[in-house]
């Protein structure tokens, strides 16, 4: 659950911020700015995109902590909006997780069934060991297969 509880702490925190901003609390924003910086960089190792600093998302908090912390309220404002629009358009690690592991479920399902497309007797040695193939691929080794064409 600790994606569910960084999600939770995350929108929290936004609204928190958010708040301040709207109010004119430049402490409070310098507090969840610092909650927020600190989120981000949890969420980014947990997810193995440490080095995402030169992402646009890194480059406009980066923005917001500056007009936070120089005191510029209305530059604040509108930096916090764009992290918000950042952070709306971005895919979660998770999100990308799942879509590269159906395309790749898909690309092997495609490899199985076009290596099952029999003709000829003659190809049916070639067929097994492409079957083969694919089936070492997704359950990582050949000891246990049984593939007959």
């Amino acid at each position: 659950m600790l994606a569910a509880s960084n999600s939770t702490q995350l929108q929290q925190t936004l609204q928190t911020l958010q708040n301040s901003l709207t109010s004119g609390d430049l402490n409070g924003a310098q507090t969840a700015f610092n909650t927020l910086q600190s989120l981000n960089q949890n969420l980014e190792t947990a997810s193995g995109n440490a080095d995402s600093g030169s992402s646009q998302l890194s480059t406009d908090l980066t923005a917001l902590g500056t007009a936070i912390s120089t005191g510029n309220l209305s530059t604040a404002q509108s930096a916090f909006a764009t992290v918000k629009n950042d952070l709306h358009n971005s895919n979660s690690p998770s999100q990308t997780n799942e879509a590269n592991a159906a395309t790749e479920a898909e690309q092997l399902v495609s490899q199985l069934l076009s290596s099952l497309n029999v003709n000829t007797p003659s190809e049916t040695s070639s067929t097994a060991d492409s079957t083969t193939s694919v089936l070492e691929r997704v359950y990582g080794s050949s000891g246990s297969l049984n593939v007959q064409a």
